[in-house]
């Protein structure tokens, strides 16, 4: 069995061939960022399975690819890439990876909540344009973060949350029982939190989950990180609520377009903080990343 890892960029090869193994599945590294849907029937000729970090793959592009059997998608979110219902239908199969940057992620959510209240990123760019810019910012010890949605990346984030002092709620389709973390009704999330942090996955159901009637419900001068995926969030509801201040500060990693197009307006906002959809990017997450996917790989092939 033969694979191709067809987007190996941003030191992703030299990360895949740090964690390689004599005995893995031969796979070709090929350092190219951007990949057409036209591109792929000739890319994959001959290749039965595919690691894909951040390609597109459309149903009708690899309906034309008549060798590739499997896509091991470098991370959680596949369904924004491709529809993996569509693609198992052509009997190709979808795999994603799931725990590998669950610190890295919850680590870079907790780092873009304490940028929020504080207002470092406006004084950090009011400095570096030569103002004195002091801005007052909002003490979190004592305050309620709310999770939405509970898997392992939110657990991390409870953890580091409730160690600095936070009073940490949850709500998840299926409650849990976890120490220190108490689980509540939507509603009760929204009203109550200081700071909501976002950790619901992405599919039909979620798509759009914040929407203007729900950000409405937040806490007025509450907080809202995203590290999980731009489209849960009601683009134009949640610009509305920052520029109205019922909403104090938005700190997100993710967007519904990425890369954020040069002058988007959610980089025209003072009360924004934006990071280049980071957060899973630790060598210590992208060598598990790696090699947990050459296991599935392995997989394959036993």
């Amino acid at each position: 069995m033969k694979g191709l890892f067809m987007d190996a960029v941003d030191d992703l090869a030299g990360v895949f061939h740090r964690v390689s193994r004599p005995g893995d599945p031969s796979v070709t590294v090929n350092e190219q960022a951007e990949i057409t849907p036209d591109q792929l029937p000739a890319l994959l000729a001959g290749y039965d399975f595919v690691l894909d970090d951040h390609t597109q793959m459309p149903t009708d592009a690899v309906r034309r690819c008549k060798d590739l059997k499997h896509i091991i998608f470098l991370g959680t979110g596949a369904r924004s890439y491709m529809n993996p219902e569509e693609l198992a239908a052509l009997g190709v199969t979808v795999h994603i990876i799931k725990g590998y940057g669950d610190t890295a992620v919850a680590e870079h959510a907790i780092a873009l909540m304490w940028a929020a209240a504080r207002g470092v990123a406006r004084m950090d760019g009011g400095m570096r344009s030569g103002q004195w810019l002091r801005t007052e910012g909002m003490e979190l010890t004592g305050k309620t973060i709310g999770l939405l949605g509970f898997g392992g990346i939110a657990r991390e984030v409870a953890r580091i949350a409730g160690g600095s002092g936070m009073r940490v709620l949850a709500w998840n389709r299926t409650p849990k029982d976890v120490p220190g973390v108490t689980f509540v009704d939507l509603d009760t999330l929204l009203a109550e939190s200081h700071v909501l942090s976002v950790h619901l996955l992405l599919n039909d159901e979620t798509r759009g989950f914040l929407s203007a009637e729900r950000l409405g419900r937040m806490r007025p001068d509450s907080i809202l990180v995203n590290t999980a995926r731009g489209a849960l969030v009601d683009e134009d509801a949640m610009v509305a609520a920052l520029q109205s201040g019922h909403l104090r500060h938005a700190a997100l990693d993710v967007f519904g377009t990425e890369p954020l197009p040069a002058g988007h307006r959610l980089t025209t906002l003072p009360n924004v903080t934006l990071t280049a959809h980071s957060a899973f990017r630790t060598p210590e997450a992208s060598d598990k990343l790696l090699r947990m996917a050459l296991d599935i790989a392995c997989g394959l092939v036993a």
